[in-house]
């Protein structure tokens, strides 16, 4: 199993970064909050 180069969450819909997953939400490193536990299509 690679350790490296293993996105360590969704993409970014915005820029493709990888997404940090905290407390209900998905965070862009770029963008700030993309997603939060309300939005229900991703």
């Amino acid at each position: 199993m690679a350790d490296s180069e293993t996105p360590p969450g969704r993409p970014c819909p915005l820029c493709g970064e990888s997404m940090q997953h905290r407390h209900c939400k998905y965070i862009c490193p770029s963008h700030g909050v993309v997603y939060d536990c309300a939005d229900t299509f991703y």
